[in-house]
């Protein structure tokens, strides 16, 4: 065992147990069964009402290819340690909280700690949001995670050079595989596709026991294909993942977690539409996203955000601006590499495409955009699917866009022979003063409202000059 763990005290890991078990998908039947003990003891192991045989320790940590030393970290300790801090908060100082009460509950009562950890986090976080409101005008830097990702993205213009160049050698070596699943077998990998029920919720679940790659088969060939090369990034580009993220500091866990997933991403979509191929078929296809999505086996959405990562020195290609709504305006990703500019906070402008999409799922609109500033940007907009395959499962529509300056619109199929005319359209209406829209639907912050007791534009509001 471990050094510095007694070999007699005993070891109480049911949170652990439980967090690994739910990683892996397992039911307790089928770990028990892995671990050759029964479901019933596994119950009580994760609610602590058993401890943690040196034996089992062991197996555990064969079973699924774990360090024995991460496993025996006193988890019930740091449960002890963490609870007892959030019960120094000044919102508890009138209740009696015996140091010895404390751990006892962290001891015996896990999930109750857990719910504890949660909902007090929860609550500092809304108190440092609305602590941010008050204190600077409605920044939350810092705060937010998902805007904190977004931020590490958008300072390295969505290009990760160490992640890309790995990626191209990793992409040669599939090819001579002849396949992504193919290369994965080389790996000692075995991909295997089982039903929705077996997959427990998952779509996809690494099975570390027993080296598989296991994939819900209601996947289509794009979806299993995608899948697969996630994997792989967490795996064979780990290294280089782990490196971007070496000495960052996050302001939480969540924040750190949605960078990691998404320099997953981006590492997925370059080893499946590597550097050089892909911008040499950009060029040859004239940025025609369905004809590449074909010619890569991807989405239209992979490709889209693809796009938005052509940034090495020397072999830049148009930039982009890339969003992701869904049908109540809700911004679920965003990338900026064009300079287009988009509220972040308060929805967009309802003139410009991306919003009225849902009324023609799947095509492509484009659209001539002019900003009040005079800036102009061109605009390709299409409603994307996630989810379904099978009856009863759920499917979401949401629509994405992509803008360039309008200078680079004529390098893309899509602005060939089209109307320069462009619609005028605002960041968002509170920071809009065009005085001529219908679809407004607030004023502009400075502006006066002039009174219409005796005259009634067709506009929602009429505002001061000055």
């Amino acid at each position: 065992m471990r050094a510095g763990v007694s070999s007699t005290k005993p070891l109480y890991l049911g949170p652990r147990i439980k967090r690994l078990r739910r990683e892996l998908g397992l039911t307790q039947a089928a770990m028990a069964e892995e671990l050759d003990i029964s479901a019933s003891y596994i119950a009580l192991l994760e609610r602590n009402q058993r401890p943690l045989t040196a034996d089992l320790l062991l197996r555990l940590a064969r079973a699924y290819k774990l360090d024995m030393a991460d496993l025996a970290a006193e988890e019930r300790d740091d449960y002890a340690r963490r609870l007892a801090d959030v019960l120094r908060d000044p919102i508890f100082a009138e209740i009696d909280l015996p140091p010895l009460e404390v751990a006892d509950v962290a001891t015996s009562f896990p999930g109750i700690t857990e719910a504890m950890l949660r909902l007090h986090g929860a609550y500092v976080r809304e108190q440092q949001a609305l602590a941010g409101l008050r204190a600077d005008g409605g920044t939350t830097r810092g705060v937010d995670p998902v805007a904190e990702a977004r931020r590490f993205v958008a300072d390295r213009r969505n290009y990760f050079p160490t992640i890309d160049s790995r990626a191209e050698e990793l992409a040669g070596e599939i090819d001579k595989a002849g396949s992504m699943r193919e290369w994965l077998r080389q790996q000692g990998l075995r991909v295997r596709l089982l039903p929705s029920d077996v997959m427990m919720g998952s779509i996809r679940r690494y099975d570390r026991h027993n080296e598989q790659l296991l994939l819900d088969d209601t996947l289509g060939p794009t979806q299993r294909a995608w899948q697969m090369a996630m994997h792989a990034s967490y795996t064979a580009l780990r290294s280089e993942i782990s490196a971007l993220l070496r000495g960052e500091s996050f302001a939480s866990p969540t924040a750190a977690t949605l960078v990691r997933r998404a320099l997953a991403a981006y590492g997925a979509a370059a080893l499946v539409m590597p550097y050089d191929k892909f911008a040499r078929a950009v060029d040859a296809r004239a940025y025609d996203i369905e004809a590449l999505a074909g010619q890569f086996g991807t989405s239209f959405e992979q490709v889209a955000h693809r796009l938005t990562t052509l940034g090495r020195p020397g072999q830049e290609r148009v930039p982009f601006f890339f969003i992701r709504v869904d049908e109540a305006g809700n911004v679920s990703k965003r990338l900026d590499g064009a300079g287009f500019p988009f509220a972040a906070h308060g929805g967009g402008c309802p003139l410009w495409s991306l919003h009225s999409v849902f009324r023609r799922p799947d095509d492509v609109v484009t659209q001539w955009l002019e900003l009040p500033d005079g800036q102009r940007f061109f605009s390709i907009a299409r409603t994307v699917s996630a989810g379904g395959g099978a009856h009863g499962r759920p499917r979401t529509i949401r629509a994405i866009a992509l803008a360039c300056a309008a200078e680079h619109a004529g390098k893309l199929v899509y602005a060939k022979g089209q109307d320069p005319a462009p619609t005028p359209i605002g960041v968002t209406c509170r920071l809009c003063n065009r005085a001529q829209c219908a679809a407004r639907a607030e004023p502009p912050l400075g502006r006066e409202i002039l009174p219409d007791d005796y005259r009634r534009t067709a506009e929602p509001f009429t505002f001061a000059e000055s």
